[in-house]
């Protein structure tokens, strides 16, 4: 009889540390969701954008976005917006890998990630982030944070958004040469030409 009830306690103490183990690995991989930026979007100054070899620079002049270096494209009017609103809203999720070597697996290696630095008005880089694309699922996104090691589920898939061809557009001239339009967050003007009546704003005004 104790050599039954000795068993049977052995039994359960096995179970019980079975049931903790399987809780103790649940919790580790529990998806939770967390905002990738969580600074002053107003005190950003500048955007360094790569992918490959191809890398650009938005640079905050006063209240305009510009180009640093170039002076025959210009940012497309939405891509401010797209950057302020939503990339930087986006929120990192379930961690898919704690390997540093399947970096490639999920596009956010040093080659195949979209590398993107954020920059305060003080030079200081506020916020680092190497976005990836799945393979398999278009909507499905993948994102590394700083120096974290870790590569998160993304809510939201924003790579497109940091593309060239989504930011940037060819300069096109105006009929009015004293009338520019301008991909500027902070401004919104009732007459360009007047540039005194511009008032603390969101976007552009169309010329007239």
């Amino acid at each position: 009889m104790a050599k039954n009830v000795q068993i049977a306690l052995i039994v359960l103490i096995v179970f019980i540390g079975l049931y903790f183990l399987n809780k103790s690995s649940q919790s580790k991989h529990k998806s939770s969701t967390e905002a990738i930026f969580s600074n002053d979007p107003e005190d950003i100054f500048k955007f360094l954008i790569q992918n490959g070899e191809e890398a650009i620079e938005l640079a905050r002049v006063d209240t305009l976005w510009r180009i640093s270096g170039n002076d025959t494209l210009e940012v497309k009017p939405r891509s401010m917006d797209n950057l302020f609103d939503k990339v930087l809203k986006v929120n990192r999720g379930t961690i898919i890998s704690e390997n540093p070597e399947k970096y490639g697996k999920y596009s956010v290696d040093d080659s195949t990630g979209t590398h993107l630095a954020v920059i305060d008005s003080k030079g200081e880089t506020v916020g680092y982030y190497v976005f990836g694309r799945s393979k398999s699922d278009y909507s499905r996104s993948y994102i590394r944070v700083g120096n974290d090691p870790n590569v998160y589920l993304a809510d939201q898939n924003v790579t497109y958004m940091l593309s060239t061809g989504n930011l940037l557009g060819r300069k096109t001239k105006s009929r009015n040469p004293a009338c520019a339009t301008y991909s500027n967050r902070y401004i919104s003007c009732d007459k360009l030409i007047n540039s005194s009546n511009c008032q603390s704003g969101i976007f552009i005004k169309s010329c007239k």
